[in-house]
């Protein structure tokens, strides 16, 4: 059982991961700089492409000999997923990390139209090639090792989160302005970090974090 929990988890962290690089190469080009840190926590991950590979790895990998229901199904799947995490982040953090209302067929402001293909398309690619290649690397591993590399870390996880998460809670009531606040709601986290002796180890590990504060939302859904 336990090694099961951990074999997903793994799964989870990678997808956070590769997620994370997208969303950095994404916003690189758009903003025709580079972007070195995107999403609200200290270190490079995304979560809500770890969730979403984790769905489609455990409830699409069944459509995986129907490409186009996949490819149908994936963009169903994150443009859900994207709709109500942004909803869900903006009421507890008082906070909008992305904004497309700038963009043509835009819900809300929280999806577009524009990005759902490419939703699609990574919904292919987590069935086709992630998740065996992950399957592959993974059991080639002991059950043990599998366990291990999972609670470090899940440990480093959640201490990233605690961090992340009580910086934000405590101060997401300073400023009123809006737009896509990711990149700077991952500053303020550092500029709080940074009056504290026992966080500079943190910020020496992420020192390509700009300082500047980040917003209150009150937009209605």
């Amino acid at each position: 059982m336990l090694y099961k929990v951990s074999y997903v988890f793994l799964f989870f962290i990678v997808y956070s991961f590769l997620g994370w690089i997208c969303e950095i190469i994404f916003v690189s080009i758009k903003e025709k700089r580079l972007v070195k840190t995107r999403g609200f926590l200290l270190g490079p991950v995304c979560p809500i492409y770890g969730f979403g590979g984790l769905i489609m790895f455990l409830y699409l990998s069944k459509y995986k000999n129907d490409p186009v229901l996949l490819f149908t199904s994936s963009i169903m799947l994150f443009a859900i997923l994207e709709y109500f995490t942004s909803y869900a982040m903006e009421k507890m953090f008082k906070a909008r990390w992305w904004d497309y209302s700038n963009h043509k067929f835009n819900l809300n402001g929280r999806i577009t139209l524009n990005t759902l293909p490419l939703f699609g398309l990574l919904g292919l690619v987590v069935i086709y090639g992630l998740n065996p290649i992950l399957n592959i690397l993974l059991t080639k591993l002991s059950s043990n090792s599998v366990i291990i590399i999972a609670i470090v870390i899940l440990v480093v996880f959640l201490i990233d989160n605690i961090i992340s998460f009580s910086v934000i809670l405590k101060f997401k009531n300073t400023v009123n302005k809006t737009k896509d606040n990711t990149a700077e709601i991952n500053e303020y986290v550092k500029e709080t970090l940074n009056k504290y002796l026992l966080s500079r180890r943190l910020i020496n590990a992420f020192p390509n974090l700009k300082i500047i504060k980040y917003a209150k939302m009150k937009t209605k859904l």
